[in-house]
């Protein structure tokens, strides 16, 4: 059974943009690369005929990962979710009760995290150790450097 995904608007947009681009744009310019390479003659020892070929297999495989992606991809209201704990989609601010230093994370499906906007995917180390605790919870999280404590200080949307 396919795993459910849950995403926000404007990533459920872009995956939906990317699919689109795949089956437009790359197609074409894959079958035009097939085209030119059919015209350089004999196809049994075309070397650009083979890469071509083998491409436009790569090109339909991720084509369809990122169409089974999308059959399985739930949108979250995020007006609707509950801030007294965290859960997908929550910003979360959190303290290192060791050092003080704190941060911010939101939550999100793998395919939108992106660290240097403060994203970590629901299935991160971190993520894990977060879902389900509330505002003055403290948790202890198994990182790569060892086992950190945090302290859960804020939840937003």
């Amino acid at each position: 059974m396919t795993e459910v995904t849950y995403y926000t608007q404007d990533g459920l947009d872009r995956l939906k943009e990317e699919l689109h681009h795949m089956k437009t744009t790359g197609r074409q310019l894959i079958s035009k690369a097939i085209a030119e390479a059919r015209d350089k003659g004999d196809l049994s020892e075309n070397a650009e005929y083979d890469a071509a070929k083998e491409a436009q297999g790569l090109h339909e495989a991720k084509i369809a990962k990122l169409a089974a992606t999308l059959s399985t991809a739930r949108l979250i209201d995020e007006s609707k979710l509950d801030t007294s704990k965290v859960l997908a989609l929550s910003i979360v601010k959190i303290k290192n009760v060791k050092n003080g230093a704190t941060m911010s994370y939101q939550l999100v499906a793998e395919s939108e995290a992106d660290l240097k906007t403060g994203k970590i995917s629901v299935k991160s180390p971190i993520a894990q150790g977060l879902l389900g605790k509330s505002v003055g919870d403290k948790t202890e999280i198994q990182v790569p450097a060892g086992k950190i404590e945090f302290e859960i200080l804020e939840i937003t949307r």
